[in-house]
């Protein structure tokens, strides 16, 4: 968000939102070294509640994975896409 957009009001895209918030997580995360990521569920909770705005998806079509390995921490998320039919009949 730019300087002038902060003066002026306006608001942030949702895609600035949520990539603030998934750096607020790993963040949180990285500080408090805890062995059991808990916010994953809450995290895919509302990955499918924003897409199912735009695509009909299940719930079970999306898969949220934290992997650590030493001092490196890897967030996966894997989204199944509905296929989409493009023939017209």
């Amino acid at each position: 968000m730019s300087f002038l957009s902060f003066l002026l009001g306006q608001k942030k895209t949702s895609a600035s939102v949520a990539k603030d918030r998934l750096q607020l997580i790993l963040i949180n995360e990285r500080g408090g070294n805890s062995a059991a990521p808990d916010f994953l569920p809450e995290l895919q909770k509302e990955l499918v509640d924003v897409i199912s705005k735009y695509v009909k998806i299940q719930p079970d079509d999306i898969k949220v994975n934290l992997d650590r390995h030493d001092s490196l921490e890897v967030l996966e998320v894997k989204i199944e896409m509905p296929q989409v039919d493009n023939r017209r009949t």
